[in-house]
């Protein structure tokens, strides 16, 4: 049996790992609350393994999604890392968004030790990996990725090799430009609809079927317009991710001065309060100018 360890346990890694264990691979998980991977194992059977080397002992794929660029490199090469308990031939699978700069780093240096490795950042939040409906954009070598590709399907409804190391998360920093563009437009246009006083459904209901339609107004306008905001991707995270996006483009060249306007938009949602707000929470600072 294909033997998988899963590393990080969060509102994504948690049901990502389940559907590993739904497909019938061997599964073993890693998180540092150790409670969390004890919940997970009542649900879905599969072992607990205590550091991400004992995690990564003797598995054919190793996947992580975890926070930042830090916690990457901590459950990689620090001395209980995985990187150190990887049999030769082994695949190393990183679903953090993470800089590029740490993908090329980190593919380098697991190559130097006979292993493979994938930056494959995700697109479809909380919702997307609870159904197993994630988008997967991934960096790698052609063999790696196809030796791979299958499993990643486990949890996913596309997966597709962008380029080498690095590609998956140079395409995951578009999606989250195009991302924040996008929500300031909805919240700047539900915001003008309901000051002209008019029903923000029916209008939602007539434009969603034109040119400006998109997931984010049919799946979050109606709770961006009843103010809810305690749900799926937060503004902390979003501001993490736009930071990694503005540091590339300033290296490349690349001008993004309205991802720029919205994440100090997004800074303003976090003074108020709002640091785990649902990132459409940016009608909230319209609100409150």
């Amino acid at each position: 049996m294909t033997k998988c360890s899963f590393i990080g346990l969060g509102v994504m890694g948690y049901p990502m790992a389940g559907y590993l264990s739904k497909a019938g691979f061997d599964v073993c998980v890693f998180n540092r609350t150790v409670q969390k991977a004890e919940q997970w194992q009542a649900e879905y059977g599969g072992a607990i393994a205590l550091s991400p080397a004992e995690a990564a002992k003797d598995a054919d794929y190793v996947f992580a999604c975890v926070g930042r660029d830090e916690d990457v490199k901590a459950v990689t090469l620090s001395e209980n890392g995985a990187l150190h308990a990887m049999k030769p031939g082994a695949v190393f699978v990183d679903h953090t968004t993470t800089s590029a700069d740490l993908a090329r780093e980190l593919g380098s240096v697991f190559h130097s030790h006979g292993l493979g490795f994938l930056d494959a950042p995700v697109s479809g939040g909380q919702a997307g990996a609870e159904n197993g409906q994630l988008t997967i954009m991934v960096g790698g070598e052609e063999p790696v990725f196809a030796n791979t590709e299958s499993v990643m399907q486990s949890y996913a409804k596309s997966v597709k090799l962008m380029g080498g190391v690095g590609a998956g998360q140079l395409t995951k920093m578009v999606n989250q430009i195009c991302i924040a563009g996008l929500l300031e437009g909805l919240a700047e246009g539900i915001h003008f609809a309901q000051q002209a006083g008019l029903d923000v459904s029916a209008v939602i209901d007539v434009i969603s079927k034109g040119a400006a339609q998109s997931w984010q107004m049919e799946n979050r306008f109606n709770t961006m317009a009843q103010g809810e905001f305690d749900f799926g991707f937060a503004v902390d995270w979003m501001r993490k991710d736009l930071a990694i996006c503005l540091a590339e483009a300033k290296d490349n060249g690349a001008h993004l001065p309205v991802t720029k306007i919205v994440d100090q938009y997004y800074g303003d949602v976090q003074s108020l309060g709002g640091g785990r707000w649902d990132t459409s929470s940016l009608l909230h600072r319209l609100k409150n100018l």
